[in-house]
């Protein structure tokens, strides 16, 4: 279950309670006895992206960019803008 703490004591011991919960905990604050936010622990965490990490993986075709033919542009109906 979480604890409920007041704006002012979270003010006071928010290095401790950001502590907590990277630990899993869950800390509602409240004003005047009334919840209105809650701390917290990240669920899945964003991993940094490597760039290149997909080198030699992917090949790209020399003619990828290449205008379709007009066969298959009948046949599928794709609308061609340039």
């Amino acid at each position: 279950m979480s604890e409920v703490v007041n704006i002012r004591e979270a003010k006071a011991r928010f290095s401790r309670l950001l502590a907590r919960v990277s630990k899993g905990e869950e800390i509602v604050i409240a004003r005047a006895g009334k919840p209105v936010a809650r701390l917290v622990p990240l669920a899945n965490a964003v991993a940094q992206r490597t760039p290149g990490s997909a080198a030699g993986l992917v090949r790209i075709s020399d003619d990828f960019d290449a205008p379709l033919p007009d066969e298959l542009i009948a046949q599928n109906e794709v609308e061609v803008l340039w």
